[in-house]
């Protein structure tokens, strides 16, 4: 689903935090931006003046206005009238800069947002285009529960009553931390990297059956929460059928791994079987431990084959 943002939702995002100022064009407030998959990589979303490959948003510091003023009269006018025609999102004047008048009248005419801003061009430029890449980004909401365990972000899966809100709850009390319950969103921050949140209304709740929705933040304090976290790893819980006996099918060497494409992005996935007795709350902390050991490089599955060879290898006859 493609997101988008109006000029006039940017400029109350970011009114306070750059100081911005609306001088002309406030009928201009309607226009949108959209994530549009097909959209070219060029224009960026924002950027300094630029002519050639227009940014959608653009920052006119000292050197743009002081190549304005070094044009001629005609070539001014010229190119002020291209930056209008490819009708970007907003201008955006900054270091509360004097603005031209042509400029601002050209604004006006056109129902172009221009704004005035106390920060320097390079801290504008930062903070849009980080807003506008978060704004914009791919996002996808997946069923479970979000957690920090062992300073890293872990999603807890599995079909209804399988007991992912219990097994949350026995984490928490380990001193763990909930971030989202149910439904957490995620949002493609950068290639590789995926941000997990909670949506407003499912803030600090943790629905457990039997018991209902659990204040947790009020329950067991602040610090029993948090805002965000990276998307790290996936616990997938799996119910098994008490006739079987064995977790049938299940790599008792390496266990059962893999990984699981969110947003085109490979996240490691291990499933753990749940049975009567079993310690879940255990067992999911001792599987981040060991993936976090197994990114640096430790895999204790491997090096037992490894002994096993060498071994084999000694006992070869000649």
């Amino acid at each position: 689903m493609d997101r988008s943002i109006s000029a006039r939702q940017l400029f109350e995002d970011l009114s306070e935090r750059l100081g911005l100022r609306w001088l002309a064009g406030e009928d201009g407030g309607q226009r949108i931006l959209s994530s549009d998959p097909g959209q070219r990589r060029r224009p960026s979303l924002a950027g300094y003046l630029n002519i050639i490959y227009p940014n959608r948003v653009q920052i006119v510091g000292q050197e743009e206005l002081a190549y304005l003023d070094a044009l001629e009269s005609r070539q001014r006018w010229e190119t002020i009238a291209k930056v209008i025609d490819q009708r970007p999102l907003a201008l955006v004047v900054t270091r509360n800069q004097p603005v031209p008048s042509d400029l601002v009248q050209a604004c006006r005419e056109s129902s172009t947002p221009l704004w005035h801003a106390a920060r320097p061009g390079h801290e504008v430029l930062a903070y849009m285009q980080y807003h506008l890449t978060r704004t914009l980004a791919p996002r996808t909401t997946l069923h479970g529960v979000f957690m920090e365990i062992h300073s890293i972000g872990v999603l807890i899966t599995g079909e209804a009553g399988v007991g992912k809100s219990e097994l949350a709850l026995e984490l928490i009390t380990r001193g763990h931390r909930l971030i989202a319950d149910d439904a957490p969103e995620f949002t493609q921050i950068a290639p590789d990297i995926l941000d997990g949140t909670c949506p407003e209304m499912l803030q600090d709740l943790l629905e457990v059956r039997g018991l209902g929705l659990l204040n947790v933040r009020e329950m067991f304090g602040d610090t029993a929460v948090k805002r965000n976290k990276y998307l790290r790893l996936i616990v997938h819980l799996v119910g098994l059928d008490p006739r079987s006996g064995d977790a049938a099918g299940l790599s008792r060497l390496f266990g059962d791994t893999g990984s699981r494409e969110v947003l085109g992005v490979a996240i490691p996935q291990i499933s753990l079987p749940v049975a009567p007795g079993r310690n879940l709350a255990v067992l999911v902390e001792a599987a981040v431990r060991s993936f976090l050991l197994k990114s640096k490089g430790i895999d204790p599955a491997k090096t037992f084959v490894d002994r096993q060879a060498h071994q084999l290898r000694r006992q070869r006859p000649w």
